[in-house]
């Protein structure tokens, strides 16, 4: 049976929720929904894509907890509260992206954790 790696992102809910940061399996890696969560508000304020550049930063840095990095990220989802934001939120997936080209998904949703976070992304990778 594979080791089973679990990453923690030092969030209180993973206490709570019952979830870690980041998982790995042999070569599967899944990144759980990643936000601009901070003690003082978003990372970023209430820039869309700020916040989805703070996203994507903590997935990178999941992915490296485990010994991977954003070359093997296979699938990623966006979770947007305005999907009117698309291309802003897209140019930010496309600096981290652009020559990676994972199959993605953005999907509008009612609301978030908190009414301030506009931007959640998961990820799901593999390192052979």
């Amino acid at each position: 049976m594979e080791e089973r790696q679990l990453v923690s992102g030092g969030s209180r809910f993973e206490e709570i929720f019952g979830y870690s940061r980041a998982v790995r399996v042999g070569p599967w890696i899944a990144v759980a929904g990643c936000t601009a969560a901070g003690p003082e508000g978003p990372v970023g304020g209430p820039d869309m894509a700020a916040q989805a550049r703070e996203c994507l930063r903590r997935i990178e840095d999941a992915l490296g907890e485990v010994g991977a990095s954003l070359t093997d990220v296979v699938r990623t989802r966006v979770f947007t509260t305005d999907v009117t934001a698309w291309e802003r939120i897209g140019a930010v997936h496309n600096e981290f992206f652009g020559t990676i080209r994972p199959a993605s998904t953005i999907v509008e949703v009612a609301g978030l954790a908190r009414d301030d976070l506009l931007v959640e992304i998961e990820a799901d990778a593999v390192r052979l």
